[in-house]
């Protein structure tokens, strides 16, 4: 049969059948010249295509959509300036790792190195913030490529890839009898793997004999969706149990397994610490702020974790649920009594919490005006439900809210995570809402992160995408004001760290939306409520003491 009377498949189509074998609903996308043959296909495949204002928002959202879903999410940006501004998304991504895949317009191949319209070196730029990161030489090579940048996104632990596809590649078309089109469910492996049984065995026989264990569930026990492994093992072994990032909600607040103001002090007397999913990175203090004479074992989807920044007894290289799910069974039938024994040991840690709490009840309940970010961050713990989804974007604000705030279901805490990056908060939005639609979604963001990309409020108005969202406003980048007034003084604590008085309510209102003043610590349950009810994307723009700090802020390192 002569070529031109087969049939004929464009780049951009092959994209779209690639991403549908991924099983990618929707991509997230800011429109450009070299990419609008993707956009075809997606059509053709079923794939709604969500136009967002900056193509930052893109690469948060698709980062966003990965970690509700546990399946990748993906962007689409246009060559040049378009792939640049996707930059922040994509490293922040790598940093929580988080699979997602950018795929990047550039220039013709027939122009390279001419000079073309946007083009810039995008593999280069993106190889040391991704897992994969490739241009793709052929049309026929379209959709293998994309299959084959989905996997390598979980090569290890998770985390984001790119692709370039050049125009004339994308807008070209090849028979279909010439492209490889992987088939959905056969190009990739199972990323669950168990760890060595001898370690298994061995953690085993430590939590068994230990008197005062610790564990500390990171963002891997979501990631690798390990939340019923990690209840087992804490209830069977009876073991006390701390959460970060993604790994907040793995045990509702209320469980006396659920410790969370008292890991300083955990970690300070503990004779076992088991570190799951987290690497000793500036958030454990590079690993020195635990006990010196404890024991202390790390589990990690990522070789290259275990044992970083300080040694360890044992290192446990697999997917936390199956290792947690293993270690449970191999120390069923043998507890020796380690669990009635921890009785006192779990009392001691819960009256630790009680003393810390008591030290910030004062703020909990302030009444004063400006309102104390404490007092803000504990109506909106009372406000949040079993089904709401917890979003913070934002510096010292949402360091007061880690303190304070419990999801109360697991995968129900979204932050930036290890990158910091201020700005997150409404493409999570965005991407949470849209991923999940049954369930509520409460933002907290910070005057200075909102401001990055809250234009795409716009957008959540444009979806019809209901949030409620609060604004802890105190015309400041206080995190970094803090720092400065420690460091230089009062005289000099106001460089470059000031923003104007932003009516962020009135903002929310000329976009669509419900936006909301609160002065008064007495309005804020009411106006959460009015948010809730109003069935429209909101901004509560609550006005607090901008002399007031998290302890957070106060005890990092870089302020010392």
């Amino acid at each position: 049969m002569a070529e031109d009377s087969q049939e004929l498949i464009s780049g951009g189509h092959l994209v779209a059948k690639a991403l549908k074998a991924e099983g990618v609903e929707r991509i997230y996308t800011l429109c450009g010249g070299h990419i609008i043959d993707i956009y075809d296909g997606c059509v053709d495949e079923g794939i709604e295509v969500v136009d967002v204002r900056h193509e930052q928002v893109a690469a948060h959202a698709a980062d966003g959509y990965a970690r509700i879903t546990g399946r990748p999410g993906c962007a689409v940006v246009t060559a040049g300036p378009g792939t640049t501004d996707a930059v922040t998304g994509v490293a922040n991504a790598f940093r929580a790792e988080s699979p997602m895949l950018l795929i990047g317009g550039q220039g013709a191949h027939s122009q390279h190195k001419m000079g073309s319209l946007q083009d810039l070196p995008h593999v280069e730029m993106m190889a040391p913030i991704s897992k994969f990161a490739a241009t793709v030489p052929d049309t026929a090579r379209v959709a293998d490529m994309v299959s084959m940048a989905f996997r390598e996104c979980y090569h290890g632990a998770p985390g984001p890839s790119f692709l370039e596809i050049p125009r004339d590649v994308l807008d070209a078309k090849v028979p279909v009898a010439n492209a490889r089109v992987p088939e959905a469910g056969q190009y990739r492996a199972s990323t669950r793997t168990a760890g060595d049984p001898a370690a298994v065995e061995k953690l085993a026989d430590l939590l068994v004999h230990a008197e005062k264990p610790a564990i500390l569930l990171g963002s891997q026990v979501w990631t690798t969706r390990a939340t019923d492994d990690a209840v087992e093992l804490v209830r069977t072994l009876n073991v006390p149990a701390y959460m970060n990032g993604a790994g907040r909600g793995t045990l509702p607040p209320g469980d006396p397994h659920h410790f969370q103001l008292s890991r300083r002090y955990a970690f300070s007397n503990a004779d076992l610490i088991v570190i799951v999913g987290t690497p000793f990175d500036f958030r454990m203090g590079y690993g020195k702020r635990l006990a010196p004479g404890a024991t202390v074992v790390q589990i990690d989807l990522d070789y290259r974790t275990v044992g970083k920044n300080r040694d360890i007894d044992l290192g446990i290289v697999g997917d936390a649920g199956m290792v947690l799910k293993a270690v449970t069974e191999a120390a069923s039938g043998r507890l020796d009594g380690g669990a009635v024994k921890r009785k006192a040991w779990l009392e001691e840690l819960r009256a630790a919490e009680q003393t810390a709490l008591e030290k910030r009840l004062p703020g909990l309940k302030s009444n004063a005006s400006p309102i104390h970010p404490y007092r803000l961050v504990s109506e909106i713990n009372e406000f949040l439900t079993e089904d709401s989804i917890y979003i913070g974007d934002g510096g010292d604000i949402v360091t007061f809210s880690g303190q304070v705030v419990q999801p109360k279901s697991p995968g129900h805490w979204m932050d930036p995570g290890p990158l910091g990056t201020l700005g997150v908060g409404v493409p999570f939005v965005l991407a949470a809402k849209q991923a999940r639609p049954d369930k509520e979604v409460v933002a907290l963001f910070g005057d200075g992160a909102f401001s990055l990309t809250g234009w795409d409020f716009e957008t959540l108005v444009r979806y019809d995408l209901p949030f409620v969202g609060i604004v802890g406003n105190n015309s400041s980048m206080n995190q970094i004001r803090y720092g400065q007034k420690a460091k230089y003084g009062d005289a000099r604590q106001r460089v470059g760290n000031t923003l104007g008085d932003v009516h962020y309510d009135k903002f929310a209102q000329m976009l669509g939306g419900h936006g909301e003043e609160v002065r008064d610590p007495a309005d804020i349950a009411p106006a959460l409520q009015r948010a809730r009810e109003s069935g429209l994307p909101s901004l509560i723009n609550v006005w607090i003491d901008p002399d007031a700090y998290a302890p957070g802020t106060m005890n990092q390192t870089m302020y010392k």
